[in-house]
């Protein structure tokens, strides 16, 4: 998993380089649509053995999402519509409309500004989650159900998530910027601010979170 970390952060020097310098939206998501198609084609390295099958499928099909394929998509689909879920709440919380996005382009009923925090929040806490349920056993094959081409976690299967999903949240890190220690749950609250006074001009630059 480390060789696999280390290649993929080489890997996406140069889209990140160019994300920063890029002036024009519809440049910004091609160079988006790349660094995906680098991170997700390393995905299945991070799984253990045991998923070998799962990792097999989702490097077959790739990312899908509408509807989830495979096994990988299904949790990934799963538990990037929880993130988002939160970030609504959360958005509202601090006095933002979640539906007027930065990046992502307003539209009916599409929660645009909780999208775009997601972004930062997809590896940290929803795919974190999905390599955590898989490698350690928690999901396996009798949590989904395959029909019509298209793969949905059974009921069970979705509070398995749900649980490991709610102790990421739960996870303490030290913050990069004030450097005190909170749980991931808060973490989303203190971005969702730091945003907003980026927004209303009270910061100059919105600082995401990392961790490393």
């Amino acid at each position: 998993m480390v060789r696999c970390s280390r290649t993929l952060l080489s890997q996406l020097t140069l889209p990140e380089r160019d994300a920063r310098e890029c002036g024009d939206f519809a440049a910004l998501l091609g160079i988006e649509g790349t660094a995906a198609r680098l991170y997700f084609a390393q995905f299945p390295k991070m799984l253990s053995k045991a998923c070998s099958g799962f990792g097999a499928e989702f490097s077959l099909l790739g990312r899908n999402r509408r509807p989830p394929p495979d096994p990988i998509n299904a949790l990934l689909s799963f538990c990037y519509s929880m993130l988002t879920k939160d970030l609504v709440a959360v958005t509202l919380g601090v006095g933002l409309d979640p539906y007027l996005g930065v990046f992502h382009r307003s539209r009916h009923s599409r929660p645009a500004l909780a999208l775009d925090l997601a972004e930062e929040f997809r590896p940290l806490i929803a795919d974190s989650v999905v390599i955590g349920v898989l490698n350690n056993g928690e999901i396996g094959p009798r949590d989904f159900v395959r029909r019509g081409g298209a793969v949905a976690l059974t009921g069970e299967g979705r509070k398995s998530v749900l649980r490991a999903y709610e102790r990421r949240l739960d996870t303490a890190i030290r913050h990069p910027v004030f450097g005190y220690r909170i749980t991931y749950r808060r973490v989303l609250d203190v971005q969702a601010r730091l945003l907003a006074a980026v927004l209303v001009g009270e910061l100059p630059e919105y600082m995401p979170m990392v961790t490393r």
